[in-house]
Parts: C-alpha cells; structure tokens; sequence
C-alpha cells in the first residue's frame, strides 16, 4: 500500500545563495522488509549476557598484531554466545582503545584470558575437555564444508597472525587443521574474516540450543 502526506515546512534560508525554498511532500512505503528498530532485536543487557549459559566454542588468537582485528573478534564472539577468548603471545588485551573501537563494547560483555602463548593455552583448552583445531592451510587440512561438528562437543579453534599464520609449534599440538575453501587469486582472508566464517559454521550446529 503507497500512502502520500503533503508536509509544508517554514522556508528556509541558504546561508550563502539567498534563496528561498520548501519541501512539499513525502512518501511513505509499508515495506514488509522494514529494518528493525533497536528495542524490537530484543538485544540482553551486559548483566543478563553475563548469566546466560554460553556456547562450549573457544576462539584462541595467537600474536595477532592487530587491535581492530582483534575488536572484530570480540564483536564476532558476543554474536554467536562463544564461551571466552584467549588471547596470546603479543596480541592486544583489554583495556585498549583500538580493541574497544571495533568491539563497541563487546570486551566487555565476552570473557578473556590472557596466556603468554599459544601452548599454554592449547594444553590448557585439552586439559578441560576441548578438541583443537587450528585454521591453517597445511598438508592434510580438512577443508571446513567437509567438516562434522558434533553440536556436544567442546571446540576451540586458533587464529594465528595475520602475516606468518600459526606457529608450526601449535599446529603440532593441535588435534587438526582447518582450511577454508578458497576460489580467487589470493587464497588469503583478513583473520577476523576468516574467524566470523569458521565460527559460525561451528555454531550455526548449536542452533537449536541456544
């Protein structure tokens, strides 16, 4: 249905031309694909995001040298309910203003830790019940639309720095390797990219428990 108002307004006065003008009409579209407005995403409050039970994924980032990356990881792990992040080596901790500029306040609403590398997360994460996995390209990599995530199990994925990737240290501790499929020139995404594919894919699993 297409409904028109006729809406005058006082004149308005250009500051530098001096010319008079007035805007006559407006249209109005009853759009079944309306965006919605911030009150009806029915978004929980820090407190009430605190209590809810999280989903058993863990991502691990392993000196990765960007804080904006960093922020958008964050940001990815308060959408999809991730359990905490460990952060590693020399990646960027909370308080950080770079972190904060991405996450817009998603620091604050995920769990962190911090280790001082990657291993010692890793064993860590297997001592309580996780498989890890790291997203690398590697021989014997499991591209991920071939992989099957139980909906039950406990998983934590590395991320590794955007320029030299994962330590071939952590690789050898980790239980396998996922490559995402790739079709261009580049066979290269931005870390935080490549997070935001991985983790949904794993979550995407969990749907019906959340």
């Amino acid at each position: 249905m297409l409904k028109t108002e006729l809406c005058l307004l006082h004149p308005g006065k250009r500051k530098k031309q001096h010319k008079w003008f007035v805007f006559v009409s407006r249209i109005y579209i009853n759009n079944p694909m309306q965006k919605l407005r911030m009150e009806a995403l029915q978004r929980k409050s820090l407190h009430e995001i605190k209590q809810t039970e999280k989903i058993p994924v863990v991502a691990v980032l392993e000196n990765i040298r960007s804080a904006y990356n960093v922020g958008s990881l964050f940001r990815t792990s308060d959408a999809f309910l991730l359990q905490s992040i460990y952060l590693t080596g020399y990646t960027a901790i909370p308080p950080h203003k770079e972190i904060k500029k991405t996450a817009l306040g998603a620091e604050e609403s995920v769990e962190w830790h911090y280790f001082t590398n990657a291993i010692e997360a890793v064993l860590h994460l297997k001592e309580s019940g996780f498989t890890v996995y790291a997203v690398e390209q590697v021989d014997n990599s499991i591209l991920l639309n071939k992989m099957n995530f139980d909906p039950h199990d406990k998983i934590a994925v590395v991320f590794g720095n955007e320029i030299s990737g994962i330590e071939n240290e952590t690789l050898l501790h980790c239980d396998g390797c996922i490559e995402i499929p790739q079709f261009g020139i580049k066979h290269s995404l931005n870390v935080a990219s490549a997070a935001a594919v991985v983790l949904w894919e794993i979550v995407r699993t969990r749907l019906n428990k959340i």
